[in-house]
């Protein structure tokens, strides 16, 4: 068995698959407020900025996928979840369910207009 790594040093960006690409747009810089740092141009798709991580969103069927909606949750670290959340509603944002409290997190979940899971996230208590 090999020890050796392939020295991964981080994560550069995690895609989203979109069907509408600009009601994505729309979405990701105007409601969300991120950053368009890129648009390819040359196929439906660009990078937004979290602070952290790039977000890559393309449309799926641009390089040959069928779209599927992801059901697991992008957390958006916020330093509010429920003024964060009160942000979003006052733009037509519906959201899944009341705030979660799971007693080291508030949690609030949402989604972008093709229906892939996201959330407002925010860890109060310490990590052991």
């Amino acid at each position: 068995m090999s020890t050796s790594s392939p020295g991964i040093v981080g994560v550069d960006f995690a895609t989203v698959f979109v069907k509408d690409y600009p009601a994505a747009v729309e979405f990701y810089g105007q409601t969300l407020g991120l950053e368009h740092s890129v648009d390819y141009g040359k196929i439906p798709g660009g990078e937004f900025e979290t602070g952290n991580l790039t977000l890559q969103v393309l449309d799926a069927a641009a390089i040959g996928r069928e779209f599927e909606p992801n059901s697991h949750p992008i957390a958006f670290h916020v330093e509010d979840v429920e003024a964060a959340r009160a942000d979003l509603e006052s733009k037509g944002i519906s959201f899944a369910a009341e705030t979660m409290d799971s007693g080291v997190c508030h949690m609030a979940f949402f989604s972008d207009p093709d229906g892939n899971t996201l959330m407002f996230h925010h860890r109060y208590a310490p990590r052991d």
